[in-house]
């Protein structure tokens, strides 16, 4: 597609996004509802034809020689759908927060000031694989009352074009602007290029994908973006920490998911404990297959049973049955080794130690820190918030899982009796 053609498309999609937006911002929560619970039964109605169009993609995907884990990210399965109507049945159960009124107080001038909770606006999300993204996505955004754009990876491209056919259906069908979910409909990188400059139509980027693609849109972008390098997260094992109930917290936060952001990537044990629960840590989660990288310490306590690290291997994000090891003076070290090598994701600690936990708490700079509980357990849904659109690792405009509310922002009222200023 030429420059100019493209240029063309996007910018008339931005502009009925942004007027899209106007009218969802004052949409009742019932329509809402109703339009999300209708998505889902339109998703099995049409199950044959979503999977034979994602079939397109995963024959594609397996010319093209994606790997295993790439086309397992890429395929959607009945189950894949019924998860789908699930997330949506669940996003349409929750609280909306649009047009939540909070804080009023009457100044001395005698007006009233408050402030209510509305839609961020246009949002667009670029994302890589899962096409399922495209369906969570346009849930939240819908129930928030923002507009989206979808720009999916061009390995998944009639996958996400089925989706957002049957996610438009629906919306005509109850009188909604279909423009306030759209796909783009074309692959060219330039789309995306074009997509970032348009500052006067998008409010937000949220990328979902690897360092790579989020590097990328950072740079290139005008308009403010959601980050989420990496998820490089630690436990650190105190002097006083039970040690029964550590080994079963690091294998969940390790073993369970691996390829999770949220999973265990580094291990930091107190010195004091290191000889005593090191050997038993180290051999729970040999017998998980995880391979073991550690420090000088740890590798003479342990013999022969962890590698010797690399320098490199610090603050490495493995998303793999992989896990660094170091053994460190006390909790200052600990936090001093988080700040260097952390990447502001998850953080726990496991202590008996009020003090500790208090301290951990306030000075480790994280979107989640945690106490005696695994790294896993960052997540929106373990939160309460019911579903998220990702997990933010920077402090503007929000920090940790983005649920409806982080979707929102809010605005000051005034009530007034023909006050004047003095």
């Amino acid at each position: 597609m030429e420059r100019a053609q493209i240029e063309a498309t996007v910018l008339e999609m931005v502009k009925k996004a942004k007027g899209a937006a106007r009218s969802l911002s004052a949409m009742p929560a019932a329509l809402k509802n109703a339009v999300l619970l209708d998505v889902g039964e339109a998703l099995i109605a049409q199950q044959p034809y979503i999977i034979a169009e994602n079939l397109k993609d995963m024959a594609a995907g397996e010319q093209k020689g994606l790997s295993a884990a790439m086309l397992d990210r890429l395929r959607i399965t009945e189950k894949g759908i019924t998860d789908m109507v699930q997330g949506l049945r669940e996003v349409a159960a929750l609280e909306d927060p649009v047009g939540e009124v909070s804080d009023m107080r009457r100044r001395p001038s005698g007006i009233v000031v408050g402030r209510m909770r509305v839609p961020l606006g246009v949002i667009l999300m670029i994302y890589e694989s899962r096409p399922n993204v495209t369906i969570d996505s346009a849930a939240l955004c819908l129930k928030a009352g923002n507009a989206v754009i979808l720009r999916g990876g061009s390995e998944a491209i009639h996958s996400n074009l089925a989706l957002a056919k049957v996610l438009q259906e629906v919306l005509a069908k109850h009188g909604v602007d279909p423009a306030v979910a759209q796909v783009l409909d074309f692959t060219d990188r330039e789309g995306v290029d074009v997509l970032l400059t348009q500052e006067a139509y998008i409010d937000l980027v949220i990328p979902r994908g690897g360092e790579g693609l989020i590097r990328a849109v950072t740079e290139k972008s005008r308009i403010p973006v959601l980050k989420h390098y990496k998820g490089v997260c630690h436990c650190f094992v105190d002097a006083d920490a039970d040690q029964e109930m550590a080994i079963p917290i690091i294998l969940n936060a390790k073993v369970q998911r691996p390829s999770a952001c949220n999973s265990l990537e580094g291990l930091l044990v107190h010195r004091e404990i290191a000889e005593e629960f090191l050997p038993k840590a180290v051999h729970a989660l040999k017998k998980e297959g995880v391979r073991i990288l550690g420090c000088h310490s740890s590798c003479l306590i342990c013999n022969e049973t962890i590698e010797p690290a690399a320098d490199s291997d610090w603050g490495t994000e493995f998303l793999d049955l992989a896990l660094t090891v170091k053994v460190v003076s006390g909790l200052g070290e600990a936090m001093d080794y988080i700040d260097q090598h952390g990447s502001k994701h998850t953080e726990t600690i496991l202590t008996r130690s009020y003090e500790h936990s208090q301290r951990f708490l306030r000075e480790v700079d994280a979107s989640a820190v945690l106490v005696n509980a695994s790294t896993r357990f960052n997540d929106g849904g373990q939160f309460g918030l019911g579903a998220e659109i990702g997990i933010s690792t920077t402090k503007l405009h929000a920090y940790g899982p983005m649920g409806l509310k982080e979707l929102t922002t809010q605005k000051f009222i005034v009530y007034g009796a023909g006050e004047t200023r003095a």
